[in-house]
C-alpha cells in the first residue's frame, strides 16, 4: 500500500505498521544520521538538519536495506512499516527500505501538505497565542457517534504554540450522509432528534476537555489569559439545528454547555436559513434566523456564517449588532455550484460588521503549507484587510486532507506567512483578529 504524507498521525498510517508500504519523498542527513543505510524522510527537500520539523508526525525515519546512493530529488522508497509511540523518537519507521521506480514531482506535491522553509524562518515560532477559529479536534465527531477515542489535543496545541481551538460539535450529524463525494442530508430528522444529540454531543466535548486539562473559555478576559502554555477550548456548534425552532433552547445551551460561538447552519437548510450546497427555500436568512442572531449578540455568543449563502451573511449582516465570523473557507473568483469558498463581495460583508474569515486548510485548493499561506490568506488579506482574516483549520473534520494536518505544524504555518507579512500582522492571522471579534461579541 502506499502512504501519503496527509496520512500520518491517522488511523491509515497507524494501521499500517508491520505492512510492505511504499511512501515518496527527500532524503536528509544521510552522513549526520549513520550513513546511507539511515536517513530521514521528509516531504520536501531540506538544506540541513535543521530543517527538521520539530514534529514526530512530519519524518520518516528510514533504515535501508542496503547502502543507498542518494542523489538530489525525490525517493520513492518500499519497506516495512513500523509504529512507535516512544515520546522522544520519530512516530514512523521504514525498515528494510529499498528504492522504487516511477516518482514524479506533481505526484509528490499532490501527496504532500508540508513545505520545507529556510532555517531562519523555521526557527520563527509562534507567539503562543494563536487561535483556531474552526475545530473538532480529539476525535470528537466520531465520539459523538459513539466510536473511536480522543486523539491528543492539548499536547499539540503546546508544541506548535495554539492557545485556543474553538471546538465544535456538529449538531446535524445523524442525518448528514456522504453522497456522490458530497456532504448532503439524508433524510428529515426526526421530532427532538437533533436537540436529543446535542445533549449528547456538548457532555463529549466537555469530557474531551476535562480528561485533557483543557480548560473551556466563557468571558473575553478567559480569552485574553489564555496562552499555549495551558491551552483552553471555546465551546461552539456547527449548526444551530438542536434548537429546532426554540429559541429558549440557546439560552441553555449558553448557560448549561458555556456555548460561545454558534454558527448558523451547516449541511442541511434549516429552521435559521439557507446553505451553500443545497438549493435555496428560505431566500436566506429566515425571521428564526434573525431572532437568533440577535440572542447572541445580547448573550454574548460569536455568530458564525460559514456555509451559510451570501443571501444569508447579507440579512445576517443588516441584523448583527457584532461582528460576524465565517470561520471556514476560502476566496474563489468565479461562480461555482455548491462550493464552500466564497466570492470578493461575500468575503466584504464580513468584514463590513468587523468581522473575520478563517482560511480553509483543504488540499485540493492549497496543496501545501506555503501555499496555503501565500495563495490562501494573502488572497483574502488582498480583498478584504489585514484585520479581517483568521485561521480556520477544520481540524479532524475535513473530507479530505489538510494542509496543516496538526497543530504542532504551526509554527510551519507563521514562517510561511512571515515571507509575506511583518510579525504583528502574522500575529493578527494567526488569533488577535479573532481575539478582537470574541471580545466584541463575550465581553
Amino acid at each position: 500500500m502506499r502512504v501519503s504524507w496527509t496520512d500520518l498521525g491517522k488511523q491509515r498510517a497507524d494501521k499500517a505498521d508491520g505492512k510492505r508500504v511504499e511512501i515518496t519523498g527527500f532524503a536528509l542527513g544521510a552522513n549526520s544520521w549513520g550513513g546511507q543505510d539511515r536517513f530521514l524522510l521528509m516531504a520536501e527537500p531540506g538544506c540541513c538538519e535543521g530543517c527538521v520539523p520539530n514534529n514526530p508526525l512530519a519524518v520518516v525515519e528510514v533504515f535501508a536495506r542496503r547502502p543507498m546512493k542518494i542523489a538530489s530529488g525525490a525517493l520513492r522508497l518500499g519497506g516495512t512499516w513500523q509504529v512507535s509511540f516512544d515520546a522522544d523518537g520519530w512516530r514512523y519507521r521504514l525498515h528494510d527500505a529499498e528504492m522504487v521506480a516511477g516518482v514524479t514531482r506533481r505526484a509528490l506535491l499532490a501527496a504532500s501538505p508540508l513545505f520545507c522553509l529556510p532555517v531562519p524562518a523555521m526557527a520563527q515560532a509562534t507567539d503562543g497565542m494563536a487561535v483556531d477559529l474552526h475545530s473538532h479536534a480529539g476525535n470528537l465527531i466520531q465520539m459523538s457517534f459513539g466510536r473511536g477515542s480522543y486523539s491528543p489535543v492539548a499536547e499539540p496545541m503546546r508544541q506548535g504554540g495554539m492557545s485556543v481551538v474553538s471546538l465544535a460539535v456538529v449538531s446535524d450529524s445523524p442525518i448528514i450522509k456522504l453522497t456522490d463525494g458530497r456532504l448532503r442530508p439524508g433524510r428529515d430528522p426526526r421530532p427532538g432528534e437533533l436537540y436529543s444529540f446535542s445533549q449528547r454531543s456538548f457532555p463529549a466535548l466537555h469530557v474531551l476537555a476535562r480528561e485533557q486539562g483543557l480548560p473551556i473559555v466563557r468571558t473575553a478576559a478567559e480569552l485574553r489569559a489564555a496562552r499555549a502554555s495551558r491551552p483552553s477550548v471555546i465551546v461552539a456548534s456547527e449548526g444551530a439545528d438542536f434548537l429546532e425552532g426554540r429559541i429558549e433552547r440557546l439560552d441553555e445551551a449558553y448557560q448549561r454547555w458555556a456555548l460561545r460561538h454558534l454558527q448558523l447552519t451547516h449541511y442541511r437548510p434549516n429552521e435559521l436559513g439557507d446553505i451553500q450546497t443545497e438549493p435555496s427555500v428560505h431566500e436566506g436568512l429566515t425571521a428564526f434566523g434573525a431572532e437568533v442572531i440577535r440572542r447572541c449578540n445580547a448573550l454574548g455568543i460569536v455568530v458564525d456564517v460559514a456555509h451559510g449563502t451570501f443571501e444569508l451573511v447579507k440579512k445576517a449582516a443588516a441584523v448583527t449588532t457584532r461582528p460576524l465570523v465565517l470561520s471556514h473557507t476560502s476566496l474563489i473568483t468565479r461562480p461555482a455550484s455548491w462550493t464552500r469558498r466564497i466570492l470578493p463581495d461575500h468575503a466584504k460583508a464580513i468584514a463590513a460588521t468587523g468581522g473575520v474569515i478563517g482560511i480553509w486548510p483543504v488540499t485540493a485548493y492549497f496543496p501545501n503549507i506555503v501555499s496555503y499561506a501565500t495563495d490562501g490568506f494573502a488572497r483574502m488579506v488582498d480583498v478584504v484587510g489585514i484585520d479581517h482574516v483568521g485561521l480556520g483549520t477544520d481540524q479532524l473534520g475535513l473530507v479530505g486532507a489538510s494542509a496543516i494536518p496538526s497543530y504542532a505544524d504551526l509554527p510551519q504555518l507563521a514562517a510561511a506567512l512571515r515571507t509575506r507579512f511583518n510579525a504583528e500582522e502574522t500575529a493578527k492571522l494567526l488569533g488577535g483578529n479573532f481575539r478582537r471579534v470574541f471580545e466584541a461579541s463575550v465581553g
